[in-house]
């Protein structure tokens, strides 16, 4: 039991996102979510 445990503590170490894959992560779903936002902000306005 405490050796499957101990495997799934260093599995979860290795897992963790490094500090700059977590900062571009966060960066894309800013951009993509940026980009949504004006397109459906683009619609509205063409359509009026």
């Amino acid at each position: 039991m405490f050796e499957s445990l101990d495997e799934h503590i260093k599995h979860d170490d290795q897992a963790e996102a490094s500090p700059k894959e977590r900062f571009l992560k966060y960066l894309m779903i800013g951009a993509v979510s940026v980009v949504l936002v004006g397109g459906i902000f683009a619609v509205v306005q063409f359509a009026n």
